[in-house]
């Protein structure tokens, strides 16, 4: 299924015509389309130094008074705004980027959606984790840390995440999937005080993974299955949302030591873009420090790679 389906329906999509993106069925027009609606939406005039006009039908910006903002013509940015951005500079992209404000990982999706040319086709390859990553990762003791690669999968673990989140190792390959885990398994939505931020973000990760990857079957076929079983997915997806956090803290609620405060750090890998260590640390000294170490002498050997 393709990663675009209207946020009202779960039926599957048809496909996108021959010749776009037809590989996979990404309506990459589509997607263009509704992010700039949304982010159009999202603003007053106000916001931007305009005179609201009074009650308005529909919320956020014009397209009008967008098109004046971004110094382009009405009937371009409308253009743009139908899906056809194959022909923008980078220079009006640029504009209306500024006027929407968005933020760095919007702007990339912007550029991704309307000028994939750019960037170049990129072909999804089965994804593996170099066994020097999973060494480094049975290394990190004391800190709950894995491997997330594209569309979300789980490719590597240490023993303490497994205590943490959940022994991965004892599902299916396919199970092994942060977004499916969340959004589909009671048992691992149970995990995070945070649900709502938690699905957010993933969501929002998937978003871009989808217009980095418009070719790749697995990842379209993973959304169009959350689209159809989750009504908390379909609700976030419509969003339109595009962000990937490098740092923040997450509350975990455990069987054993109780709620967990951690931060945490995601980092890209070299050599594979698509590839994101993440690593979870608490405070020196505090009692999630100590419930650290207490699931560490309960944690398993890790038994299995998702590799």
């Amino acid at each position: 299924m393709p990663s675009h389906i209207t946020p009202s329906s779960a039926q599957p999509p048809t496909r996108t015509p021959e010749g776009e993106d037809s590989d996979l069925g990404l309506d990459r027009r589509a997607e263009l389309r509704e992010f700039l609606r949304s982010r159009r939406a999202r603003l007053r005039p106000e916001d931007v130094g305009l005179p609201s006009s009074g009650r308005r039908r529909v919320p956020g910006l014009r397209r009008e008074e967008l098109a004046r903002l971004a110094g382009v013509s009405f009937a371009y940015y409308t253009r743009l705004e139908q899906g056809h951005g194959d022909t923008m500079s980078a220079e009006v992209l640029d504009a209306v980027a500024r006027a929407l404000r968005l933020n760095g990982d919007e702007h990339a999706h912007l550029f991704r959606l309307a000028r994939p040319d750019l960037h170049g086709k990129r072909h999804a390859v089965p994804q593996r984790l170099r066994p020097g990553i999973q060494q480094l990762l049975d290394a990190l003791d004391g800190v709950p840390a894995y491997v997330c690669g594209r569309g979300l999968d789980i490719l590597g673990w240490n023993r303490l995440a497994t205590t943490v989140f959940g022994d991965w190792s004892r599902l299916p390959p396919r199970e092994r999937n942060l977004s499916r885990l969340v959004f589909l398994s009671p048992a691992a939505r149970d995990r995070f005080a945070d649900l709502e931020a938690k699905m957010l973000d993933l969501v929002s990760i998937l978003r871009v993974d989808a217009g980095t990857h418009p070719e790749d079957r697995e990842l379209a076929a993973l959304i169009g299955e959350l689209m159809e079983k989750s009504n908390d997915f379909r609700r976030l997806w419509a969003r339109h949302d595009v962000r990937r956090r490098g740092h923040g803290v997450q509350r975990l609620r455990h069987p054993v030591v109780g709620e967990l405060t951690l931060s945490f750090e995601a980092m890209g890998l070299p050599g594979d873009t698509d590839q994101t260590l993440v690593v979870h640390h608490a405070e020196p000294g505090s009692t999630c420090r100590k419930a650290l170490w207490l699931l560490t002498g309960l944690a398993a050997p890790r038994t299995e790679s998702a590799s």
